[in-house]
């Protein structure tokens, strides 16, 4: 099978060699929807981007000395050892890692954060013996506080995180815009003529996220003229067993609408007495596979997969290795579907 080349794509995609270039390294030049034409035609063609070759040009343009390794590590950071496999949210993450990762030429090899052999010692000794300089953190859903028995290896290797910001340390990572999110999720009610919306999630998962949840209700409920403020139900965790917590809120609170990450709501709603949709709507804030009759957002999770891949390699490329001084966010927008969950009310009112 013949070689692809960048001409090829260019001629596929119907852009120049120079173009194709800069997209294939993600150059914020080359506009979003050109990069991402380009990037299909060149998965069409079976293109796979030479490392070595990437990583000598960009030491070539830096005047220095190449020094490449072509394997990642892609480190399972949830508690669940089968979390890229089993879990509902984590494998999509893991799929636009491994696609990405495929495209620009690199092999991943898959470790566990939580393994209890794992030292940092064993750690660092396996990677550098593999070439691996690089290092995917995917899955962290109960917590955003690295191991501290680890620590020396942020230090010495070039680490992205995918799906929440950590502390102690903060290093750079790639996830959906949740504060954008949740104000796209209100607006989109508000079109649909719903007045009274309401938050429904867990206080864990909105502190996960420093709060940006809660944050962006209050800040839509303040920017609408709503005709109710709904305060936000917050302890849903606990009402996997028992939902007489969210029953008695919903019953004393009568929100018209819900925005929430959890599909068991339908069913406490309807204990409460509430059909859906004709008495309740429900948003969900991440339609993924086993809810997608749901109105909601798409958190398109496979995208902040493969932004963190790009994220991991420009800075390999750069020589970036250790705790960012500066840790650097990458924001994955949202998008909107229609399902069953919903339907129009009243006529929207225009924005305040």
């Amino acid at each position: 099978m013949p070689q692809v080349t960048m001409a090829m794509i260019a001629k596929a995609a119907g852009v120049s060699k120079n173009a194709v270039s800069l997209a294939l390294r993600g150059d914020p030049q080359i506009p979003a929807a050109t990069r991402k034409r380009i990037e299909k035609a060149a998965r069409e063609l079976g293109y796979v981007r030479n490392p070595v070759v990437a990583q000598l040009m960009a030491e070539l343009r830096k005047g220095r000395t190449a020094g490449y390794r072509r394997t990642l590590a892609l480190v399972n950071a949830n508690q669940a050892r089968d979390a890229f496999k089993a879990h509902p949210t984590i494998p999509s993450y893991v799929a636009g890692c491994r696609r990405r990762a495929e495209l620009q030429g690199y092999r991943l090899d898959e470790f566990w954060l939580h393994d209890p052999e794992l030292t940092a010692a064993r750690a660092a000794r396996i990677w550098r013996a593999r070439g691996i300089r690089g290092v995917l953190l995917v899955g962290m859903m109960r917590e955003n506080r690295l191991p501290d028995h680890l620590r020396q290896l942020w230090d010495q290797f070039t680490c992205v995180v995918t799906g929440v910001r950590t502390r102690e340390p903060t290093l750079h990572f790639c996830c959906v815009d949740h504060h954008a999110l949740v104000l796209q999720a209100f607006e989109q009610a508000w079109e649909l003529g719903y007045r009274s919306p309401a938050l429904v999630v867990d206080r864990h998962i909105d502190s996960l996220v420093d709060g940006r949840f809660t944050a962006a209700m209050h800040y839509a409920q303040a920017a609408f003229p709503v005709a109710r403020v709904v305060p936000a139900f917050l302890e849903a965790d606990d009402c996997h067993a028992d939902p007489s917590p969210f029953v008695k809120w919903i019953k004393r609170h009568k929100p018209d609408v819900i925005l929430t990450l959890y599909t068991a709501v339908r069913n406490w709603a309807q204990e409460a007495g509430f059909a859906v949709p004709a008495d309740l709507g429900l948003i969900q804030l991440e339609r993924r596979k086993g809810n997608l009759d749901w109105s909601g957002m798409d958190q398109h999770n496979d995208l902040s997969g493969e932004a963190a891949v790009d994220r991991v390699i420009s800075l390999l490329h750069a020589n970036e290795v250790g705790v960012p001084d500066f840790p650097r966010a990458t924001l994955i927008s949202g998008t909107w579907s229609e399902g069953t969950t919903t339907s129009p009310r009243a006529a929207a009112r225009p924005h305040a």
